[in-house]
């Protein structure tokens, strides 16, 4: 749409300078011509990103560092009790587990905890860890959003927690403000794979649960 006026906007702008009471017509034209082509490609530009150009979140290869949080639901068998404070990443050692950062209970998520859930069960004898860490400006409705999030899903052996840092997680972890959804497997303490999505209505749950190969194997 913004495309489509501008190449009308161009054009009525054509009409008017090819009158032939208008002065310095050539010098103009190039102007114009040159100023809408500049114009023309910031557009495309800026239509043309998408939710997979988003960085957040530690890169393959990086170490994995502690940090605290409270959990705040599931995971009823871990033998961590409900507003306990602790550092789940240390908890998981070495072992291969996901760690989810997000600020959305879309459905999209509600499907990426349910099927991490099942793929903790089918592997068990790996060892297979994962934590859900609910993002947002306040404390308390995160808490909350976690607490939904952990009965919508049902999920048995995930844990539902609130950073210490809870608006934007570990600061030495680089979750980005505008990332709806940040997902970082790792194994042996170092990250093997990353995901990042602007929107959580884009997350490509079957493109994150292919990759836990990644660290299973």
């Amino acid at each position: 749409m913004m495309v489509a006026s501008l190449w009308t906007s161009f054009f009525g702008l054509q009409c008017i300078v090819q009158h032939p009471t208008f002065p310095d017509l050539k010098e103009f034209q190039m102007k114009q011509v040159l100023s809408f082509a500049v114009v023309m490609t910031l557009a495309v530009c800026g239509l043309s990103v998408s939710a997979e150009d988003i960085k957040s979140g530690l890169k393959a290869g990086d170490s994995i560092g502690a940090f605290d949080v409270t959990k705040c639901a599931g995971a009823e068998k871990d033998k961590v009790a409900v507003g306990d404070n602790l550092c789940y990443r240390c908890k998981n050692g070495s072992r291969p587990q996901v760690m989810v950062f997000t600020r959305s209970t879309d459905a999209k998520v509600v499907a990426l905890v349910k099927q991490l859930d099942e793929q903790i069960k089918k592997n068990e004898e790996a060892q297979l860890k994962a934590f859900v860490n609910y993002l947002g400006d306040s404390k308390d409705a995160a808490s909350d959003a976690a607490k939904k999030l952990a009965t919508t899903t049902k999920a048995e052996n995930i844990p539902f927690v609130v950073p210490n840092e809870y608006e934007n997680g570990p600061e030495d972890y680089g979750i980005n403000a505008k990332a709806a959804i940040t997902v970082i497997m790792a194994h042996e303490g170092k990250v093997k794979a990353n995901y990042a999505y602007a929107r959580a209505s884009e997350l490509d749950v079957e493109a994150v649960i292919g990759d836990l190969k990644k660290i299973l194997n």
